[in-house]
């Protein structure tokens, strides 16, 4: 009796926590659509809705041709650009091997295409200040080196490290290592919060925004004093780009794209990872002045490669005057981190922040890490890229039509509408009054999904195409094999001569690996195409992988819930003839005969003990 009341909690607390979920997404897609721009349906792509189609022509500064290298890294900027910008599902291409064709699903606003057509600009800077919006993974992102030096005449990349390595290396001052630290659990960051009281286990209140800024400002004045600037204009400066550190979120869509850039004052800015923040210096060498950058092994001192990866990097006449008086001061700062830093910033965002381990006077600089061949490449193409800065000229601003239109998205839904209908007859038929179940247990997973696209229409820009619609009708076939063999699993015990009650249970353990495994390759299907594929394709996978997982909580928090109540009650623990579990109908080895609410016995033996059983087995003998 207490285990069967143990378990009745149990279920109802599984329908609270998917109530739960199911109000919140509802609360935070109302929420959105009142005070964050938001909509109460999903958005949908260019294929469906729609947008505005643009042809940009990049021009190089110096007049020279754009060739087929550098007007692939211009695609990759713009698509950078794009996706900072929270727009999905847009098409680039190129045109006739000279110009880029950019479709954008949608109403764009005018901020967002200024974003797309400005010019790229690759800059050096001194970092005076490095921290993490969260805490970060030790593995370095791709294009930020990490590693020791390698040589004399060496820039090494510094590590990307977590913020519980951050606050123990002194890179950042302690009232900024407090704000770091104190939201934080884990236990690499505790000690540096406890520090003070050892035998407390209470974490620190986080510095007020007015003693992170004073932190802030200490640490980037101190770096202004090393570049010569005088006390008060250096903490004039460092006062402002404070109050520009603290109000940046990293994690914020476009949030960099908004951040100032003048080139002889402090910026605050953040990581290509969008992860780290950094305050940085003035401009101190400009991306026209590098020469050339290339990545392969590093050559060992006899001359043959090693298994040491970098980016070679080569400087201008101009460039290595000036490279060389950067690296002089820099090496003059070790020890001290990350004043001995210096920061490569591309449309904005660090790409690289390496230390300076000698003094470069020919303007020939290896940075060595742990870096990967393609990692390597991408960062030399990066650098290569700014060396040649380009403006893209607008040829052409046109609003372009849905290339589907509703009539396609409406046959999309309607095939949608058509495999569902067919799931509830088949499931009614089948399963007879259990089939209700999966008819609930769709309409549960049709709301997450449709409040689940609408939330990360607005917060992630997703949009909906016709690959996408594919995807969610999919789901539908999926979700409703993890009920199938879920009920069938149940029907099988039931065979076996179980109480209901006892096969649901058996039943559930059994069909649980099988739906859990089900679905984990489903997930991994959609994962894989996700990362390879491109354009539509990603919005099939996308929304596959989605509505797995929604498959997978429905029938945890809602499915097997309700069929542990539905167990409890007379018409199903009585095996009525259209519960869909009536044993007599599913063939038992014996005929049961019901007792109570899932409990039967054998006909055959309706009041034989276990003793009597005993005594007649000894007499046969």
């Amino acid at each position: 009796m207490a285990r069967s009341i143990t378990t009745k909690k149990a279920a109802l607390r599984s329908l609270a926590v998917l109530l739960a979920l199911t109000v919140g997404l509802a609360v935070l897609a109302g929420g959105l659509f009142q005070w964050a721009d938001g909509q109460l349906t999903p958005r949908l792509g260019l294929d469906l809705e729609g947008g505005t189609e643009m042809v940009l022509a990049p021009v190089v500064e110096d007049g020279s041709a754009v060739n087929p290298g550098q007007l692939d890294r211009a695609v990759e900027i713009i698509r950078q650009r794009i996706d900072a910008n929270g727009v999905a599902e847009s098409e680039i291409s190129t045109q006739g091997g000279r110009n880029i064709v950019v479709a954008i699903p949608g109403s764009p606003s005018e901020e967002q295409l200024d974003a797309i057509r400005k010019p790229s600009q690759l800059r050096f800077r001194a970092v005076f200040l490095q921290d993490f919006e969260r805490a970060a993974p030790q593995a370095s992102p791709e294009g930020t080196p990490s590693g020791t030096a390698t040589g004399t005449a060496t820039t090494t990349g510094t590590p990307t490290p977590s913020a519980s390595t951050t606050a123990a290396s002194g890179v950042i001052p302690e009232a900024l290592r407090a704000a770091t630290t104190a939201p934080t659990t884990s236990a690499t960051a505790s000690p540096t919060v406890t520090a003070t009281t050892p035998a407390s286990t209470e974490t620190p209140a986080a510095p007020t925004g007015a003693e992170l800024e004073a932190a802030v400002a200490a640490q980037t004045s101190q770096g202004l004093l090393t570049l010569g600037w005088e006390q008060d204009k250096a903490d004039q400066a460092a006062a402002k780009v404070a109050k520009e550190y603290v109000g940046l979120n990293c994690l914020e869509p476009g949030a960099v794209d908004r951040a100032p850039d003048l080139k002889d004052a402090p910026m605050a800015t953040c990581g290509e990872d969008g992860v780290s923040k950094y305050v940085l210096g003035p401009v101190e060498i400009d991306g026209s002045e590098i020469g050339d950058a290339t990545s392969g092994y590093q050559p060992g001192p006899t001359g043959q490669p090693t298994s040491i990866v970098e980016v070679r990097l080569s400087f201008k006449d101009e460039g290595r005057t000036k490279f060389a008086e950067v690296t002089k001061r820099l090496v003059g700062l070790q020890g001290q981190p990350p004043l001995d830093q210096f920061a490569v910033v591309l449309d904005k965002r660090v790409i690289t922040a390496p230390q300076a381990k000698a003094i470069i006077t020919d303007g020939r600089a290896s940075i060595t890490g742990s870096f990967t061949l393609d990692s390597a490449q991408r960062l030399a193409e990066q650098l290569k890229f700014g060396a040649l800065p380009m403006s893209f000229a607008l040829q052409t601003n046109d609003t372009i039509t849905p290339q589907l239109g509703e009539e396609q998205l409406r046959l999309g839904v309607l095939a949608g509408l058509i495999g569902l209908i067919l799931v509830v007859i088949y499931s009614l038929f089948q399963y007879r009054a259990l089939g209700l179940v999966t008819v609930f247990s769709l309409v549960v997973a049709a709301v997450l999904t449709y409040l689940a696209l609408v939330v990360l229409g607005t917060t992630h820009g997703f949009r909906l195409t016709m690959a996408g619609v594919t995807g969610v009708i999919v789901a539908i076939g999926i979700t409703a094999d993890s009920f199938i063999v879920y009920f069938e699993r149940i029907r099988d015990e039931v065979r076996e001569g179980r109480p209901l009650v006892a096969a649901v249970e058996t039943g559930w353990k059994r069909a649980r690996r099988t739906i859990i495994a089900a679905d984990a390759v489903n997930l991994l299907a959609a994962v894989v195409l996700y990362l390879l594929a491109s354009a539509n394709v990603r919005g099939f996978a996308f929304t596959l992988g989605l509505t797995t997982l929604i498959d997978l909580a429905v029938v945890v928090l809602f499915t097997h819930p309700m069929v542990q109540l539905l167990a409890r009650t007379e018409f199903f623990g009585n095996g009525h003839k259209w519960s869909g579990l009536d044993p007599e109908r599913l063939g038992a080895k014996e005929s049961p005969r019901y007792r109570g609410r899932g409990q039967f016995r054998p006909a055959s033996a309706p009041t034989a003990t276990r003793a009597t059983q005993l005594a007649e087995g000894k007499a046969r003998s």
